[in-house]
């Protein structure tokens, strides 16, 4: 694609998320989403085939679908309040239509179905496009809404997430697949506390961002699809299958490493607030995310295949700038925890 074409598609995915973000009229944040989701439709289709055109199609149509219901419920929101500003709405049947919108956009649980196979049709940069950047207006809109929002359809939206995104990695052998399905888990796991405290669910996506685009771009820098290649990675390149199992580790949230940290602290607030069944429940959800973590970190590490190559130790990375990157993303994702407390006294 050309580059000129490029700068434009990615400077108005850019600005769509830009405009959500830093709007309060309604009709304005309904732009920025759109504006995001058309522009997303080339990237996904750079490099065109069958997989990358319906990945495209399946994308669309979820987010056209969701965007429907979203002005449905700004037009019944203007109808009902007579203003476009965000207000604070007591109109169950305008929360409920707004709420389903945005979990839709977001791949969340029962709407979670596309999230899988538009990631597993698309190459990693666009994949990783998809499940960060893509995750920030829609969920910058549930935070702002966050006091009147549909606390019922929300849990349990939160709960089936992170029960069907641990489920679903169980019996995955391609990593874009396994990383959609965490993608949906965590999703859940921001949900779950966003009635009681809003900046944890911030928290939690800006934890989610780093330690997935720290992923993704391991991942990218040496070609991984398949749990396959990972394993016949382990005779030439240990050290970059540590650094993937380490970020592995860190979103399933094994302590001590950073991706605990949400998990901590969003279990801590839960059981404030009386919520000791739903945190014991998303306790219990979350071993089935590091279960599968474990058994990735068993087939490729703990099986040696064998190898005739006897320049096992000529590893390094060619390029200097991804290596930079790498160290610095790697470093934040596995040992940042000490940075929680942080959170706790500006709450």
């Amino acid at each position: 694609m050309n580059i000129t074409l490029m700068l434009i598609i990615y400077s108005t995915l850019i600005m769509g998320t830009l405009i959500t973000l830093i709007s309060s009229h309604w009709l304005l944040m309904w732009a920025g989403l759109e504006l995001s989701m058309l522009s997303i439709i080339p990237i996904l289709m750079n490099k065109s085939n069958p997989r990358s055109t319906e990945a495209a199609t399946k994308y669309f149509l979820t987010q056209a679908t969701a965007s429907m219901i979203l002005l449905l419920s700004i037009i019944m929101t203007m109808v009902y309040s007579g203003q476009w500003s965000i207000i604070y709405s007591n109109n169950s049947i305008i929360m409920l239509t707004l709420t389903l919108s945005l979990i839709m956009k977001l791949g969340m649980a029962p709407f979670h179905f596309w999230v899988t196979e538009v990631t597993q049709g698309t190459p990693l940069i666009q994949g990783m496009i998809l499940l960060t950047w893509q995750k920030i207006a829609p969920m910058s809109i549930l935070i702002q809404i966050s006091p009147s929002i549909n606390t019922p359809l929300i849990m349990i939206s939160a709960f089936l997430s992170t029960l069907l995104g641990g489920w679903g990695g169980l019996n995955q052998t391609q990593l874009r697949k396994i990383m959609a399905y965490s993608s949906i888990a965590h999703m859940g796991w921001m949900m779950i506390i966003i009635n009681f405290n809003p900046s944890i669910s911030l928290f939690n996506l800006i934890i989610y961002i780093m330690l997935t685009i720290s992923l993704f771009i391991t991942l990218y820098t040496n070609n991984n699809l398949t749990t396959l290649s990972l394993s016949h990675m382990w005779s030439t390149a240990p050290p970059i299958i540590i650094i993937i199992l380490m970020n592995l580790l860190s979103l399933g949230g094994l302590p001590p490493l950073t991706g605990f940290s949400p998990k901590w602290v969003i279990i801590q607030e839960l059981v404030k607030n009386n919520n000791i069944m739903i945190s014991t429940m998303m306790t219990i959800t979350a071993l089935l995310n590091l279960y599968f973590y474990m058994r990735l970190m068993y087939s490729t590490t703990l099986t040696m295949f064998p190898s005739t190559n006897n320049t096992k130790t000529k590893w390094y990375f060619h390029n200097n700038k991804i290596t930079t990157i790498l160290s610095t993303l790697t470093s934040l994702s596995t040992m940042a925890i000490p940075l929680t407390p942080l959170l706790i006294i500006l709450n």
